[in-house]
């Protein structure tokens, strides 16, 4: 189970990653991985289960290259997995 702060997190790095990701970007920005973009945004995920994880890492990778993606049902899901007593552990 999550805190409110980690799914704030998760849910701002997906943000910013979906923002600044355009189709040409790896070859505009040397050095750039889409990959790089999905461990950060995971980074704040990491007491989930590993297929859990995996699970996420394939949606957000979608969130972040598909402008049309549901980006509502994520964050629904994230905070679903959120204990709703708990802020910071």
């Amino acid at each position: 189970m999550l805190d409110r702060s980690q799914v704030d997190a998760a849910v701002y790095r997906v943000a910013v990653a979906a923002f600044t990701y355009y189709p040409d970007r790896p070859e505009a920005e040397p050095g750039y991985t889409l990959d790089e973009d999905l461990g950060w945004c995971l980074r704040p995920l990491q007491r989930l289960p590993h297929a859990e994880l995996e699970a996420l890492r394939e949606r957000i990778r979608v969130l972040i290259t598909d402008p049309g993606a549901d980006r509502q049902g994520f964050i629904r899901h994230l905070k679903s997995l959120a204990d709703p007593g708990v802020v910071n552990p």
